[in-house]
């Protein structure tokens, strides 16, 4: 039964016209490349969920920041991670700036280097931001225009289906069947790339979303450490 309906299904594709198989052939590419960024993306928000979780746990048990810095290195999927390096080097850096005996003004020094952390924490983020959210664009295009390019593709077939009726001069049920019934392959290919490609697209924001919470509490928490080291530095 299930071959009979595949060799069915088979004979449509093939004896549709033109236009149709055309539009199959988009939603067929459509499909394709939205299954390619779902398994993509998984693998990415997986890794990254793993990684922001060893990293935030070394990040609170250790003291020896310079230490996580060398370490995390290898944690390329962690948003957080990511936001710890750029910010720490420009901690560093600052650092090294604001220990040179012609600095003047401590705490104009101190509010600058906490001005430059925060530049640096916020542009690392928006680039996280981007990199975690890559791709989900065209998932959310595949499930808002698909089924529209598989409806085309079925009211074309069905016009030309009409026509050929109009010219064989019969409108009986089986010479009406079939036409419609390739014309409505479109339909369901339309259907066929859109339903995984929405499924996926609100998966992988909610993903997003929690990441990207984790970002913004551990800026906050490290604004908060910085200011913290530099206020020990001032008093003694």
């Amino acid at each position: 039964m299930d071959g009979a309906f595949g060799n069915d299904i088979v004979h449509m594709i093939a004896g549709a016209g033109l236009m149709v198989k055309f539009v199959l052939l988009i939603l067929f590419l459509f499909s394709v490349v939205s299954w390619t960024i779902i398994f993509m993306k998984w693998r990415q928000l997986r890794k990254a969920k793993e990684e922001t979780a060893v990293f935030l746990e070394a990040f609170w048990e250790t003291s020896e920041l310079n230490t996580l810095y060398e370490e995390c290195d290898d944690l390329v999927y962690s948003p957080v991670a990511h936001l710890f390096r750029g910010g720490y080097s420009e901690f560093k850096k600052m650092s090294r700036i604001q220990s040179n005996p012609e600095s003047a003004d401590k705490d104009l020094a101190m509010q600058r280097m906490m001005d430059n952390v925060e530049r640096i924490l916020k542009r690392t983020t928006i680039d996280q931001n981007n990199r975690l959210e890559s791709a989900l664009s065209f998932l959310a295009t595949t499930g808002n225009t698909t089924p529209f390019i598989g409806l085309f593709g079925t009211v074309w077939g069905v016009m030309d289906s009409f026509i050929r009726i109009g010219l064989k001069g019969s409108a009986g049920l089986a010479v009406v069947a079939p036409g419609i019934a390739e014309a409505l392959i479109a339909t369901a290919a339309g259907l066929f790339a859109a339903i995984p490609a929405v499924i996926a697209f609100n998966y992988f924001s909610q993903k997003v979303l929690v990441l990207r919470a984790e970002m913004d509490t551990f800026t906050s928490d490290f604004l908060s450490l910085v200011g913290r080291h530099l206020l020990k530095q001032q008093m003694n």
